[in-house]
């Protein structure tokens, strides 16, 4: 009972903020403009507050899933055409205003949630900082016969720098563009020692190819599909268990595995699978400490049917630093996650449409958002602001799509007008209006009963 308790507080608290966020954009953008906003909702009818303050009567509803702002002489849900066959336009009603001001009502309620989560983004980056992995701790996982393994990289090869000039991000040095230039210097750290990766030849031409073989098996997304690319967890043992194998062996925090039993390992998740396979039998592993070489012959135990060392890798702390940002940079980082955020929302829309990703897999509602919601709550105000600002942008893409009932229906009605000059027929926005209404109504129906299914089997 208190569990379900919990989810329903924390999607209501999640929704809310969105929600207001997305409605208090339609409203100010109507308020600029001179219009009349008769009522402001947070939730669905009934009414549980009811306020009136000048003209307008602020609300909360009922029922939590969402909101409006009801802007005179607008059809909006409420699908209420009112008087508006037989009266003409009153100089505070939206139907009388221009219609790029009538777009940036519309719109209003996408580009608040946009601002928001880059608002969101900005303070968690400016409270928490930045933390990211220098590319010399990541190794690289090189898949064989790919574009990456053609240019001489090896599996547990770390970046080090490019063009003679050291690498503060992976992105820069493993971007397409970087990686087919026939001039490419690429240094790495293979083991301990520092090896240099030249371009070769018809590059670019190769490098299309892969691209192109990706896009054609719709694979272009994959990690490492078009590189051939994948950046692991580093070996690094960021603590060791007392008492366990490792502990008793001499194994310490910072020391980098490089091989087991004379088979090097790219990343912890090889390390780990290298440990299981092995049964119990004693391994001799080779670890970096401190610039030298040293071998450290373990023995694994049994532990919940596996076998394991003792060594433990937290990818928030290994390897990783933390740097602490100024306003200015925090907002650039912020401007940067939101736009890419943005990317990864509307490519996914793109996807859904063409077939290529499963809807009944893939879309979410309410009773996912409870349970995203309150998992983030239970781990910190960073992970719950982090979805919050994830959400906001969901329903910044969702709320613009070409939809009726949806803010990108209205504009499309209103790019209509504007390019023929004139409006649909009333009665012709109204159909469609109550035709969208039912398809959505119908899509929650469908995506809480989804939601339902994959949380609760």
């Amino acid at each position: 009972m208190l569990t379900a308790l919990s989810y329903i507080f924390w999607v209501v608290i999640a929704l809310g903020i969105l929600v207001f966020v997305h409605e208090l954009g339609h409203f100010l953008f109507a308020r600029l403009f001179g219009m009349r906003v008769d009522a402001f909702s947070l939730g669905f009818p009934p009414n549980i507050f009811a306020k009136q303050v000048g003209q307008t009567e602020y609300r909360i509803g009922a029922v939590p899933l969402g909101g409006y702002v009801k802007i005179a002489g607008m059809i909006d849900e409420s699908l209420d055409e009112g008087d508006m066959v037989e009266s003409e336009p009153e100089p505070d009603e939206y139907r009388s205003k221009p219609v790029w001001q009538r777009m940036l009502v519309i719109s209003g309620g996408v580009i608040f949630n946009v601002i928001f989560a880059w608002m969101v983004y900005t303070g968690l980056n400016l409270v928490y900082g930045e933390r990211s992995t220098p590319p010399e701790n990541l190794p690289l996982e090189i898949l064989p016969g790919s574009f990456a393994a053609e240019l001489g990289l090896q599996s547990g090869d770390r970046v080090y720098a490019l063009n003679g000039e050291p690498v503060e991000r992976l992105e820069a040095a493993l971007n397409p563009l970087t990686l087919s230039d026939e001039n490419l210097r690429l240094t790495v750290v293979r083991g301990i020692d520092t090896v240099t990766v030249t371009g070769m030849e018809g590059a670019l031409t190769r490098f299309s190819r892969a691209q192109r073989e990706a896009e054609e098996a719709g694979e272009e997304d994959a990690p490492g599909a078009i590189t051939g690319i994948v950046a692991r967890r580093p070996t690094i043992v960021s603590s060791v268990n007392p008492g366990s194998a490792a502990d008793e062996a001499g194994l310490r925090p910072n020391d980098r595995v490089l091989s087991i039993d004379g088979e090097a390992v790219a990343s912890w998740e090889a390390m780990t699978e290298a440990v299981r396979e092995s049964n119990g039998r004693p391994l001799a592993v080779v670890v970096e400490r401190g610039g030298a070489l040293d071998t450290v012959n373990v023995t694994p135990r049994e532990a919940g049917g596996s076998y394991v060392l003792g060594v433990i890798s937290d990818p928030n702390v290994v390897g990783s630093k933390l740097r602490d940002l100024g306003l200015g940079e925090s907002a650039s980082l912020g401007a940067e996650q939101t736009v890419g955020m943005l990317g990864m929302y509307f490519g996914f829309v793109g996807k859904l449409v063409s077939g290529r990703e499963s809807f009944r897999e893939n879309v979410g509602g309410p009773v996912m958002i409870a349970k995203q919601a309150k998992e983030a709550a239970d781990i910190g105000g960073i992970a719950f602001w982090n979805i919050v600002a994830t959400l906001s942008i969901a329903l910044a893409v969702f709320n613009i799509l070409p939809v009726p009932v949806l803010d990108g229906g209205h504009l499309v009605f209103l790019a209509y007008e504007g390019i023929v000059r004139r409006e649909p027929s009333l009665k012709f926005r109204i159909a469609v209006q109550k035709a969208g209404m039912v398809a959505l109504l119908a899509l929650m129906v469908f995506v809480i009963f989804n939601d339902a299914v994959r949380i609760f089997g």
